[in-house]
C-alpha cells in the first residue's frame, strides 16, 4: 500500500504535525527521511526492512560510506544528507552546551557526545572543557587509539586545559565493542586525571562511556 493511500492518522509526516515527533517509530522516522520507497516497498516498508537488517537505528546511521549506499534504496546523495543531519544535530547541542550550565542539560551532553562518537570504529577520548558556569567552551577529540584501547596521557590532558583556560571538565571516551561498563583501566585513568587536574585546581565533573545505545557516567555511580 502507497503511503499516501493509508488512514491521515497513520501517514509518517501528518502523525509528527498532529502528535509530535516522539510519538514517530524509528521506521516512521527514517521512512521521513527516505521520502520515497522502492519498487514493492513503500517508503515506511523500505525503513522497517534496512532496521531489521541492521539490526538498529543506530547501526543503520553509524554504516561507512560504502556500506551506506550498497543497502536497498540508499546512495550517496542519501548519505550525503544523512551526514547533514547528524552535524545539525552535533552542532545543535554544542550550541545548547555553550548557552547553559552542562548540568542544567544533561540530555544535551549525553546527545551530543552520541553525534560526537557513536560512528567512530576505533577508540576515541574526548575532552569537553568548561568555563566557571559549566558552560562548553570547546570539545576536543584529544587521543584516538586502536579499537581496544586509547593511550591518555596526563600532561597532554593538564596543557590542553591550561590553554583554554578552563574551570572544569568533562571527560568522554567511546567503547566500540557496545559494552558501556568501565574497565579498571578506564578507572586508572581517571584517578590519574583526577590527580594530575587538581593541582591546577580543575576538577572532573564525569566521565562518560559511549557504547552503541548505552551510556555509562562515573558521577551517576559514585565513581568519580
Amino acid at each position: 500500500m502507497q503511503i499516501n493511500q493509508m488512514p491521515i492518522e497513520a501517514r509518517p509526516r501528518e502523525k509528527l504535525l498532529s502528535k509530535g515527533a516522539s510519538s514517530l517509530t524509528d521506521a516512521e522516522l527514517l521512512a521521513i527521511f527516505l521520502r520515497t520507497g522502492i519498487k514493492g516497498l513503500n517508503a515506511i516498508e523500505l525503513a522497517d526492512t534496512l532496521l531489521k537488517q541492521q539490526g538498529s537505528l543506530g547501526q543503520l546511521l553509524s554504516l561507512e560510506c560504502d556500506s551506506f549506499c550498497q543497502q536497498l534504496g540508499l546512495g550517496p546523495a542519501k548519505y550525503v544528507q544523512l551526514q547533514a543531519v547528524l552535524e545539525l544535530s552535533k552542532r545543535f547541542f554544542a550550541e545548547q552546551l555553550k548557552r547553559e550550565a552542562v548540568f542544567d542539560s544533561p540530555y544535551s551532553v549525553i546527545n551530543y557526545l552520541k553525534c560526537e562518537l557513536q560512528k567512530e570504529h576505533k577508540e576515541c577520548f574526548y575532552l569537553l572543557l568548561l568555563d566557571s558556569q559549566n558552560r562548553l567552551i570547546k570539545s576536543i577529540n584529544l587521543f584516538q587509539g586502536t579499537i581496544n584501547a586509547a593511550s591518555v596521557y596526563p600532561r597532554e590532558v593538564v596543557t590542553t586545559v591550561l590553554k583554554y583556560n578552563a574551570a572544569n571538565v568533562i571527560l568522554a571516551h567511546n567503547h566500540p565493542s557496545g559494552i558501556a561498563e568501565p574497565s579498571e583501566a578506564d578507572k586508572l585513568i581517571t584517578k590519574r586525571l583526577s590527580d594530575a587536574l587538581a593541582l591546577i585546581d580543575v576538577s572532573i565533573l564525569d566521565h562518560i562511556i559511549i557504547a552503541a545505545g548505552n551510556t555509562h557516567s562515573f558521577a551517576e555511580h559514585g565513581q568519580i
